[in-house]
């Protein structure tokens, strides 16, 4: 029987799911996770030829559960990045409810900046 390589992977899975990788994966962690799935990819590509039909099965099955667990990681990190963009609309609200005036000529500012700037362009 010809075994894969695929545990290059199956360890940064391992590692992620120790550190709650599902809710709070970064985006380095996950770059490495999609370059390992590649190698993969690219490993059974490469043997598929000489592999039986129940090796590749298995092969196909180990993948499909990476990716699963890098869709579930990649969730994860979008739900982190809409909690921050709230956060961040909350406070600039706030800014804007308690500093009416600072607000409006900071906004004022910006609106002449950009327009100087799109009108060079």
């Amino acid at each position: 029987m010809t075994d894969i390589s695929i545990t290059s992977t199956e360890s940064t899975v391992a590692k992620g799911e120790q550190r709650g990788f599902g809710r709070h994966a970064d985006t380095s962690s996950m770059r490495e996770e999609l370059s390992n799935l590649k190698s993969d990819l690219d490993a059974l590509m490469s043997h598929a030829s000489t592999l039986t039909e129940s090796e590749l099965r298995e092969a196909r099955d180990r993948i499909m559960k990476r990716f699963s667990s890098m869709r579930v990681t990649a969730k994860g990190i979008a739900d982190q990045a809409g909690k921050q963009l709230n956060d961040g609309m909350d406070v600039a609200v706030d800014y804007v409810r308690e500093r009416p005036l600072q607000a409006v000529a900071v906004a004022s500012v910006l609106g002449v900046l950009i327009g100087v700037l799109m009108r060079r362009s």
